[in-house]
């Protein structure tokens, strides 16, 4: 599969699907759409005969699950969770009435553990492995009430 007409007729035919599964696995843009020309660079140096829409699938989910795989825990959780960067101007974010917003509603709609977490979390700055010792909770636990509080506080302020 080295003709680079051949591999247009196949880009212009699966890219749309392949760049919806990366999409799926990733949720983000950049790296989906990189990803999947990746895959279709392989293409050229390859000896391949025939390729099938399965064989280009299966290759982005394979290059997705790897770079999962390399990315670390804490990378895993700020692509989660943080907040665009480009969304928030640090001089003028958090103002006075979004942080009363925001201990209105941690006092208001979190369970106490959930409001502990929090506060050790945020206030304090503990790590989640002091913020389970302290509480005697795993890990999982801290990650499970710091996920569930964000989820409330950008439901309620979103």
């Amino acid at each position: 599969m080295q003709h680079t007409n051949d591999i247009e007729t196949l880009f212009r035919a699966h890219y749309p699907a392949m760049y919806r599964l990366a999409m799926l696995i990733l949720r983000d843009n950049e790296v989906s759409r990189d990803i999947v020309h990746d895959v279709f660079e392989s293409l050229l140096t390859s000896n391949l005969a025939t390729v099938s829409e399965a064989y280009l699938l299966k290759a982005v989910r394979n290059r997705c699950l790897n770079h999962i795989r390399n990315l670390s825990a804490r990378d895993r959780l700020n692509k989660l969770y943080a907040v665009d960067e480009q969304e928030i101007d640090d001089e003028e974010w958090p103002d006075d009435e979004t942080l009363a917003r925001i201990n209105i509603t941690v006092a208001k709609d979190l369970t106490e553990n959930c409001r502990r977490v929090v506060n050790l979390r945020f206030a304090e700055g503990k790590s989640y492995k002091e913020i389970a010792d302290f509480l005697s909770i795993s890990e999982v636990a801290v990650y499970k009430h710091l996920r569930h509080a964000i989820d409330v506080l950008r439901q309620k302020l979103s």
